[in-house]
């Protein structure tokens, strides 16, 4: 086993010629199977007014998931803390723990998941909400346990149902910004390497790493950074069937970098597909930076990539896939390559 942690990122992609009703069913039998891999994580992400992903409200996914696994964490990827009261989303995820103590994360993150006009039909205070969000951060770890500052207005409220356990706090990001947010509250931070290509990756980790104060003393605070990066991987039994696989979600994120946020074409849709000569440089570029292959493959670049960030602790693994059974196998053959273990059960074949 490598010195990294693997778990999954699940954004309920919906697929073509598919429900969006069908991609959160398909959440919760991968959330299920990827228990019983011995994946340490499964993280739910949200998104707003997209034809492309189906999981608008990861705390209900997660109840779901959380009552129907037995033993991995569950968690967000993130809430989008501005669209929210500080107060809803602490009692939301103290209700979570009464269902599954101790295997709760939430993850929180600052951008809308969404665009603008729906990010008002969240929250019509919009354009000052993201300002808020170091407080709001401070707010849910003080309902989650921390306490409020003396002066705050809301300090005698408790945040219920009255629980044992707290979820792990995770700051979520794709920019320098959530990185120093999790530095300056001593929390594990994750960034979203498959949403740039790793773009600007190395720095954000780089300066998570530089702002980090620990907090002797604050239970639910890190002695030393635990940095995480989510990562797009896709394994299959040869290199030919993964590349193949590939090829939706190489059109999809043509489509997805032209505003476009479609379902997930299938992969004879995307080899009917007529590419322009800008659109074929552009997927050479995508084939060359992916984290698609065998088994082997994969995980020598995720070791590489690891190396490359001075030994990132954690991936969270996305896997866009038509085929869903693909999908399960791509998690299987990671799992496999990798030697984790649920429970300490070794796996079996599949």
């Amino acid at each position: 086993m490598s010195g990294f942690t693997l778990s999954v990122l699940d954004q309920s992609s919906v697929a073509s010629g598919r429900t969006p009703g069908e991609a959160i069913r398909e959440t919760l039998a991968l959330a299920r199977h990827c228990d019983a891999l011995g994946f340490r994580r499964y993280w739910c992400a949200e998104h707003h007014n997209s034809a492309s992903h189906a999981g608008a409200a990861p705390e209900v996914l997660m109840a779901a998931i959380a009552a129907t696994t037995p033993r991995i964490r569950v968690g967000s990827a993130g809430v989008m803390l501005p669209h929210y009261s500080s107060l809803k989303v602490a009692e939301q995820f103290r209700v979570l723990e009464a269902i599954a103590p101790g295997r709760i994360d939430l993850g929180v993150g600052r951008a809308p998941g969404s665009d603008g006009r729906t990010a008002f039909a969240l929250n019509p205070n919009a354009n000052q909400a993201a300002d808020r969000f170091p407080a709001q951060v401070m707010e849910v770890l003080g309902w989650h346990g921390d306490g409020l500052p003396e002066n705050h207005p809301f300090r005698s409220i408790v945040a219920q149902p009255a629980v044992d356990t707290r979820p792990e706090m995770w700051i979520l990001g794709s920019s320098d910004y959530g990185a120093q947010v999790a530095g300056y509250f001593a929390l594990p931070y994750c960034f979203a390497h498959f949403f740039s290509d790793g773009g600007g990756s190395e720095q954000a980790i780089a300066v998570y790493r530089e702002s980090f104060q620990p907090k002797p003393g604050m239970p639910g605070r890190l002695a030393a950074p635990h940095p995480a990066l989510g990562v797009y991987c896709l394994v299959a039994d040869s290199e030919a069937e993964a590349q193949r696989l590939f090829r939706s979600r190489e059109l999809w994120r043509l489509k997805r970098d032209r505003g476009l946020y479609l379902p997930l074409p299938s992969v004879e849709e995307a080899e009917a597909h007529a590419y322009s000569d800008l659109e074929l440089a552009r997927l050479e570029r995508m084939r060359a930076a992916a984290m698609v292959g065998t088994p082997e493959q994969v995980k020598a670049k995720l070791e590489e990539l690891s190396a490359a960030h001075g030994g990132v602790a954690e991936f969270a693994v996305i896997t866009h896939c038509h085929d869903a059974a693909a999908r399960r196998r791509s998690y299987s053959l990671l799992a496999e390559v990798f030697g984790l273990q649920a429970g300490g059960v070794p796996l079996a074949a599949e």
